[in-house]
């Protein structure tokens, strides 16, 4: 996610070179047609890039607003799931109690275990909503319950499984009253919502055809606008063809830099960092002793 309040030109203008490179040689292969080929046999009519100007800017500001949409929709969800971690935890320290020594002892030990399974959950989903192979997730869990969430293709789901069962051993041990079982039970149920919604942003594609024939529509008002310059300010419709072509491209380029926001891109939603901050926060919370660092901005502009 970009940080930086102020983004260098030549941070804008190394990202988009290509862009403009590719746009100064059409609209100087144009113009040259124009002129020595096709002066006397086409003319393009000025009322088609007065047309088509105001059509695609429709089509792309509707696209970048579908793209902001479920970016924000992305950071939305991750938001609330780390209130719903905090709470999870909050919760699992301080809901249950036991009684006897033996019982004390080993509701710690389960009270550590969910902890560090629910951060599991998280780097689960992260690497799920990725494509990542990493598994750093493994680490947090205990080897035979590693070996059994694998067996699995929806890893993040098999974990909230695990946290239901021992939920429900904590609630036959009586280590939890009746109204505060709901009450963890329902965090339980926050976690599947927001990891259904994070699958469903995840594998909703945009439509390709739309973006697809946008691109086209943009590089044939491009064209034709070079073309009615060219007769009205020769030499100069080099220039206005490259200026507009680009102010077009990039805005619609910025749209499909967002389209999916769980992307490990500057662009996209900084997973590393919210899932770093909830274990942290939950890691506190149990009163471990090592704690990792947050992640850190790249360049101060972004972090992921």
């Amino acid at each position: 996610m970009i940080i930086a309040e102020n983004i260098r030109i030549s941070k804008v203008i190394s990202g988009t070179w290509l862009v403009l490179l590719l746009l100064i040689l059409v609209c100087t292969t144009v113009y040259i047609t124009d002129i020595y080929l096709l002066k006397d046999l086409v003319e393009v009519p000025s009322l088609v890039p007065s047309i088509l100007g105001p059509a695609l800017a429709f089509f792309i500001g509707f696209n970048n607003n579908q793209a902001y949409d479920r970016w924000w929709e992305a950071r939305k969800i991750w938001g609330a799931l780390v209130n719903d971690s905090r709470s999870w935890a909050r919760q699992m320290m301080h809901y249950t109690s036991a009684n006897s020594a033996e019982e004390i002892n080993e509701l710690r030990k389960l009270r550590r275990r969910t902890i560090y399974r629910h951060i599991a959950f998280l780097y689960a989903l992260k690497e799920n909503l990725r494509g990542s192979s990493e598994k750093s997730f493994k680490k947090f869990l205990k080897p035979t319950e590693y070996e059994q969430v694998n067996l699995v293709s929806n890893i993040h789901n098999a974990i909230l499984n695990e946290q239901s069962n021992d939920l429900e051993f904590i609630s036959k041990k009586q280590w939890i009253d009746g109204f505060r079982f709901v009450e963890m039970n329902k965090t339980l149920t926050n976690f599947c919502d927001q990891m259904g919604m994070s699958e469903r942003i995840k594998n909703t594609v945009f439509p390709s055809t739309y973006i697809f024939y946008t691109r086209i529509f943009i590089w044939f008002l491009i064209i034709s606008m070079t073309f009615v310059a060219t007769d009205m300010v020769d030499f100069w419709s080099i220039p206005i063809g490259v200026f507009v072509g680009y102010v077009f491209l990039v805005t619609h380029k910025v749209g499909l830099t967002i389209l999916n926001p769980f992307e490990p891109t500057p662009s996209g939603i900084s997973l590393d960092q919210i899932t770093r901050t909830i274990e942290i926060n939950l890691l506190e919370t149990l009163g471990e002793k090592e704690i990792p660092k947050p992640i850190q901005p790249i360049n101060k502009e972004y972090i992921m």
